[in-house]
């Protein structure tokens, strides 16, 4: 008799194998147990119901397996691992796997018949039982799940049936098809949860993120799966733009839910990969396509649909980098001036020999800029004083909270350590988890003294992001691992006050949906960059956010030392194409009616750049990514329902206002080059002009009034050094806004040519590292 393998019974030894009856065996059966009275009383069943039996112990299945070729197996059930070694090797995935329970749970039944049993039977089974249950495995031969059109566990449709979908939709004339989008879901935590809970998963999840589509419709009337767990949509007569939103909101309310899967309550991160059918010339699998740009969604975690593109191919995307570098020098700070000075010189020169005084004109408008900033400054100041003050005690009880480290290792090496140690002598009144997300291209032997605190401190979760290259990506990564109701998110550099998790529950138990707080340099005595950088975000955080927020009616997430509900995390997320993640995710929370608090009183100690050329690189960041904001955020907010008139105004001066600002501020030299050249000289020049006089005279009190406010408003360690803010009045007046804005101008011929590199600034206590 033939087995399932297709071969013949093999001779075994004595030992191994009762002797053969006189009647025809009706098949042979490996016995699976730990030795002992459970697995002998097993095997005297299957002998007496006319089996040949053979014995193997857990661990050493496979290998008895294909010494003996059993026609089935039956195992006692002592834990899964049984189930998932038969059914992790080719050898055992075709046999069939009967087990014999000792509690007969139904809990327990469902988990074993879930991972690949093919039917349970109490202990010590009836033998006419057992051989009937054996024997219609072996001659009720069932129908393969990809022989049928839906799959019966999910009523998806099964891949090969879902390819025939496929194709006769692509067969169809063109000007029939009108539009169509292909999408394949994968989901980022699958690895992770099959690891941990078994191959199981990848058919949960599917038929988690089927019901979702399901449930939303929006166009997708095919849903399919594969065998890796992707989600497959066929979206036919839907234009991009529609499947666009329609692939947003389902990834949008699949991370805002929390699902059921192998009976574990997770979070689930989408990576929605597409391509328009349109497209599809059949020199390429669509399929492949849309498995490849979800393969990019899954880099970056951020929720947002990914079109395939040809540049997601390896060698595409090297030389598109290529051609991003090769426009690297046409990017210097001298383009920038030229733009803001020559090219307008010549256009008031050219206007005036065409009897136009365009330059005069102007000269009002700059000085009418120069006013309106020094006011808006002036104001945010007074507002500062005024801030909201943090409710005086927590509406609801402390619940588990997590904090979220993310780090580039290779440039935080020598700080991370004490971040860590710093964030576990936090005073919390209840569970507290410290994640460290972070990101590194090789090892390095500070990963070996984070592993040892992580065995000293369970309260310390390492969890590496191969193939990160943003930070954006490791706060993503961690998003669907914290545990707790809140989250605050931190740099690798920065150690928080001891009750900062205790103050930002606080806010977010009276209402808040987010809380940032005051990022204070710890640092200042390195360099005289440090001590600059210092006075500035006092001025930033204890005087601008503040003020800012209180005058306009809305708070700003500053990237680090903020703190939010963990489920708007999950649906927000950071998009790493974004320079500064933090200010594009408020917005995206904003628009959804979110609130955000800011507290100056909520501290946390952060190093600055200690040199120029890293607070260069820092300040072209930020710049570039404001910028990026802009361009995506303002003109959508100021038409958005959700907004009020006065929050309008804000994002007004905040998204657009300061992307004038800086070359706004420039034209003053054009302006008075032109009018030299008219008056026959500089000396010709009037300069005791009264106009020109009060606004050059506000716009120095502007940053006189600014710095008293931060040292005002400063925490006591600054405050009590004045020399600082005296320093910082004067370099800031003759050098450091300019600076700025210089920064501020050549970002934007960064964003226009395309060039969107991430710069990691390096930190250190004392000395500046190397930079990436």
């Amino acid at each position: 008799m033939l087995n399932q393998l297709g071969h013949a019974p093999v001779p075994q030894d004595a030992h191994a194998r009762v002797p053969r009856h006189t009647v025809p065996s009706p098949g042979h059966v490996l016995a699976v147990g730990t030795p002992g009275t459970r697995r002998e009383q097993l095997g005297r069943t299957l002998i007496s119901a006319g089996y040949e039996v053979s014995h193997a112990a857990p661990g050493d299945v496979i290998r008895q397996a294909r010494q003996y070729r059993p026609d089935a197996i039956v195992a006692l059930d002592e834990g899964l691992d049984v189930v998932r070694e038969v059914r992790a090797d080719p050898a055992g995935q075709a046999l069939p796997l009967l087990m014999v329970t000792a509690d007969g749970c139904p809990k327990s039944v469902a988990e074993l018949l879930r991972d690949g049993a093919d039917d349970c039977l109490p202990q010590a089974p009836d033998p006419d039982e057992l051989d009937a249950r054996i024997a219609a495995k072996l001659h009720r031969v069932p129908v393969p799940v990809d022989q049928l059109l839906l799959d019966p566990r999910t009523g998806l449709y099964s891949g090969p049936h879902f390819m025939d979908e496929l194709d006769r939709e692509l067969r169809r004339p063109a000007a029939a098809r009108r539009g169509g989008v292909l999408a394949v879901v994968g989901v980022a935590e699958t690895a992770a949860l099959e690891a941990r809970l078994g191959t199981r998963v990848r058919r949960e999840v599917a038929e988690r993120l089927a019901q979702v589509a399901e449930r939303l419709g929006s166009g997708c009337d095919r849903l399919g799966w594969d065998d890796e767990g992707h989600l497959l949509m066929l979206m036919p007569g839907v234009d991009e733009e529609a499947a666009r939103g329609a692939l947003q909101e389902f990834a949008s309310t699949v991370a805002g839910t929390r699902f059921v899967v192998a009976d574990e309550n997770v979070r689930l991160t989408p990576a929605v990969g597409w391509t328009p059918l349109t497209d599809h010339t059949g020199h390429s699998s669509p399929v492949q396509e849309a498995r490849d740009a979800a393969a990019e969604a899954v880099r970056h975690r951020d929720l947002r649909p990914v079109r395939y593109e040809p540049w997601m191919r390896a060698k595409a995307k090297s030389s598109h980098r290529r051609a991003r570098a090769s426009l690297a020098p046409l990017l210097s700070p001298v383009l920038s001036l030229a733009l803001g000075i020559g090219v307008p010189f010549l256009i008031y020169q050219q206007a005036y020999a065409l009897g136009w005084d365009l330059a005069s004109a102007a000269y009002w408008v700059v000085v009418a800029g120069l006013v309106v900033s020094a006011l808006l400054i002036v104001l945010e100041c007074l507002y500062s004083l005024d801030a909201e003050p943090r409710p005086a005690k927590a509406a609801q009880p402390y619940p588990p909270a997590s904090a979220v480290i993310a780090a580039y290792l290779p440039n935080e090496a020598a700080t991370i350590v004490d971040t860590v140690e710093s964030f576990l002598r936090l005073d919390y009144p209840n569970e507290l988890e410290i994640v460290l997300a972070y990101n590194t291209p090789h090892p390095l032997p500070v990963e070996d003294t984070l592993r040892e605190i992580a065995r000293r401190d369970p309260r310390l979760v390492l969890l590496p992001v191969p193939g990160s290259t943003s930070k954006a990506q490791n706060l993503n990564a961690a998003a669907t691992r914290v545990g707790g109701e809140f989250v605050g998110i931190f740099d690798a550099d920065h150690h928080p006050a001891p009750d900062a998790f205790r103050h930002a529950w606080d806010w977010l138990s009276n209402g808040y949906d987010v809380v940032q707080g005051h990022c204070v340099i710890r640092n200042g005595e390195s360099s005289w960059v440090a001590e600059l950088v210092s006075i500035e975000f006092e001025a930033i955080y204890a005087v601008s956010h503040p003020g800012r927020t209180r005058m306009y009616g809305f708070g700003v997430f500053g990237g680090s030392n903020g703190f939010w509900r963990t489920d708007l995390l999950a649906r927000t997320r950071m998009h790493g194409s974004m320079l500064t993640e933090d200010i594009d995710s408020t917005m995206r929370a904003l628009n959804e009616g979110a609130r955000i608090a800011m507290d100056r009183t909520l501290v946390s100690r952060e190093l600055a750049p200690t040199m120029l050329k890293p607070l260069w690189n820092q300040r072209s960041r930020w710049a570039q990514g404001w910028l990026q904001v802009s361009l995506r955020h303002l003109w959508r907010g100021l038409r958005s329902p959700v907004f009020t008139r006065r929050q309008k105004a804000g994002l007004f001066v905040l998204l657009g206002w300061r992307e004038v600002q800086p070359w706004l501020s420039l034209q003053i030299l054009p302006v008075l080059l032109h009018a030299a050249l008219r008056a026959g000289g500089v000396d010709g020049l009037d300069w005791a002009v009264p106009v020109c006089l009060l606004a050059v005279a506000l716009t120095l009190s502007a940053g006189f009034v600014q710095a008293a406010f931060a040292w005002r408003l400063a925490v006591p360690e600054l405050r009590r050094r004045k020399a600082w803010f005296w320093r910082y009045l004067l370099v800031s007046t003759f050098f450091y806004t300019h600076f700025k804005n210089l920064v501020a101008r050549q970002a934007h011929l960064k964003e226009a040519m395309g060039d969107r590199r991430w710069r990691v600034t390096p930190r250190a206590e004392r000395e500046e590292v190397s930079e990436a």
